[in-house]
């Protein structure tokens, strides 16, 4: 069984400690059966004159100093039942230590492989993938896991040896009684089977329906300044209300069944408890049987049924904890994207070549066709084109977070493919169209990438994106808290954060995904003369449907549906009839007027 698997994988190391638990909570339920045989032999053989037929309770009698010392001494027996329960006590409490440390240690590896193994999943599946339910998996469904080992697991053997020594004891003590103890056993477990079937099903609706919860509040908390600047709360509402209705339906219904066992399996347990009161009163009125008989047997009876019954809570827990493994493992099955892949490592001085390629995210259904250009070594290239002409899938081939279908992508003249991925995305510095920031100061955030760069060039990368003045205005400067996706910053201060972020980096390439749309022109146009201007500089990319940002630029891209459909600098462009001319006359109508 696959879940199985996975669980014995991150117990490594904590199985020993399991072993030992087990054996723990074995000793303490010996330790359990035991003073029910003491307060047996008390009544029928020290205080009445029963003979004892077993020589290991005649030589425990002899070393306490004989039956008929005990019968004037009866507080030696409060005594050794209080020490067993000491001892029963002693034992519980050393399975619970074990237990629930191998739990703990499990778990933290099992969090630390399935944090570690997302951060290497690849861009893909993380465009697709619903930020909520991956909380979910990494929190809820741990901590199912986590309840399942460190209570669950080690009760188990526990429950077993209590219900076959007990049974073994009743058996030897009278066969009669015994057989009538265990007649609603077979259905407790059929019971309790069934149940488990059942409760499998249910739990992972469950679930999914508190991941899609999740996955609401998520994007409700993150946007939540866009919702109130639309006024949209009563939809978020009505939105919430719905998922939450049927998380709460179905949380209902798992309720029931869970009522309804544990209701059926209460009825049934007692229900043996009054069949033995009853056979046991008739047999020991009869002299068939010594009231210790009856007294030990009313004892053992709740240790027999109840661990039963127990078996339906641990198989319960069990169910879920499967669930929650195979949800677990749905993350850890997605193949991982190999960075360090011991390709080429070359130094990269910023030369670009596309020829000819064609890339799809679905077959059949391509984004880009055959678009070939070329960019020499710190020059500026600017493409510009409508929303979903390609513009950004051609950025996401450059630092091969997607891999392109045909043709060629090369750097320095070597084949994209053949670069280390790490490498050419530590060269190829890429600010994104939506810029995030992390709830650290400004300072953590530029030096993001690099905590150990110098000030100094901090300070040149904040100048160079025109965000020192800003930065110099709040109470601490550089080590102002930003708070959580940078709230506290407005959208173009947010945006120049991240292009400080990547030039501190000093990349060979850097690319700019529409990420100057926030900021004034007068601001645009200083960050890119200072990037222009400044040492060693390098090769830039930018993407923009502002005609203002684009114009400067060395070659212009136009993009259309995926294809190039002019290319050239601005001067050229607007001499001929096309996509860029009718974009320029649209931003700047006063020019034709």
């Amino acid at each position: 069984m696959k879940e199985v698997k996975t669980l014995l994988k991150f117990m490594k190391g904590n199985i020993i400690a399991y072993l030992i638990g087990m054996i723990f909570v074995i000793i303490a339920q010996f330790f359990a059966i035991l003073a029910p045989l003491v307060i047996r032999t008390t009544i029928d053989s020290i205080i009445g004159d029963e003979l004892i037929t077993s020589q290991i309770v005649v030589k425990a009698v002899e070393v306490f100093g004989g039956k008929y010392f005990l019968r004037e001494n009866l507080w030696i027996i409060g005594i050794l039942i209080i020490a067993v329960a000491v001892l029963r006590g002693i034992f519980m409490f050393l399975k619970s230590f074990l237990s629930s440390k191998s739990a703990e240690n499990t778990i933290k590896a099992l969090r630390d492989a399935l944090y570690d193994h997302i951060q290497k999943l690849p861009y893909g599946f993380h465009v697709k993938a619903d930020t909520g339910d991956l909380v979910q998996r990494c929190t809820s469904d741990i901590e199912t896991i986590r309840r399942f080992l460190g209570i669950q697991l080690v009760e188990v053997s526990g429950s077993l040896f209590m219900i076959s020594f007990v049974l073994y004891v009743m058996l030897k003590l009278n066969t009669k009684l015994a057989l009538v103890s265990v007649i609603t056993l077979p259905i407790l477990f059929t019971f309790a089977y069934l149940f488990f079937t059942k409760v499998k099903k249910i739990y992972q609706e469950v679930d999914e329906a508190e991941a899609a919860i999740s996955t609401v509040l998520q994007e409700n908390l993150t946007g939540v300044r866009v919702v109130k600047a639309f006024a949209r709360q009563k939809y978020e509402l009505v939105k919430f209300d719905e998922k939450n209705r049927d998380y709460t339906d179905k949380a209902y219904n798992l309720m029931k069944i869970l009522a309804i066992y544990w209701g059926c399996s209460d009825f049934i347990c007692y229900m043996q408890i009054g069949l033995l009161l009853l056979f046991g009163s008739i047999l020991a009125l009869k002299g068939q049987i010594s009231l210790g008989i009856f007294i030990a047997f009313t004892t053992y009876i709740n240790m027999l049924i109840w661990p039963t019954r127990q078996l339906g809570r641990i198989l319960t827990d069990m169910g879920k904890a499967i669930v929650s493994i195979r949800r677990i493992n749905q993350i850890l099955d997605e193949p991982i994207e190999i960075l360090e892949e011991n390709h080429l490592k070359p130094v990269i001085k910023g030369s670009i070549s596309f020829e000819h390629v064609y890339f799809e995210y679905e077959e059949n259904k391509p984004v880009l066709e055959d678009i070939t250009f070329t960019v020499k070594p710190g020059e500026t290239v600017a493409i510009i084109g409508p929303t979903g002409s390609g513009k950004s899938s051609l950025i996401h081939l450059l630092a091969r977070l997607y891999e392109y279908t045909k043709g060629s992508i090369k750097i320095d003249g070597i084949e994209l493919k053949c670069i280390d991925k790490a490498w050419i995305r530590k060269n190829v510095g890429i600010v994104q169209q939506e810029p995030f920031l992390f709830a650290k100061t400004i300072r953590e955030n530029i030096k993001l990438a690099n905590p150990t760069i110098d000030d100094v060039r901090m300070y040149e990368a904040a100048k160079i994106a025109n965000i020192d003045k800003d930065i110099l205005y709040f109470d601490k400067g550089y080590d102002t808290l930003i708070g959580e996706r940078g709230v506290s910053l407005s959208g173009g201060q947010k945006q120049r954060m991240t292009i400080a972020r990547i030039i501190i980096n000093q990349c060979p390439i850097v690319v700019f995904d529409d990420s100057l749309s926030a900021v004034d022109t007068e601001t645009d146009l200083s960050i890119r003369r200072e990037l222009k201007n400044r040492k060693n500089k390098s090769t830039t990319i930018i993407i923009s449907h502002r005609i203002s940002t684009v114009s400067e630029a060395d070659l212009i891209i136009v993009l259309d549906n995926g294809k190039i459909v002019q290319r050239g600098n601005h001067k050229s462009l607007l001499k001929e009839e096309g996509l860029y001319k009718r974009i320029y006359q649209i931003q700047n109508p006063i020019d034709h007027i």
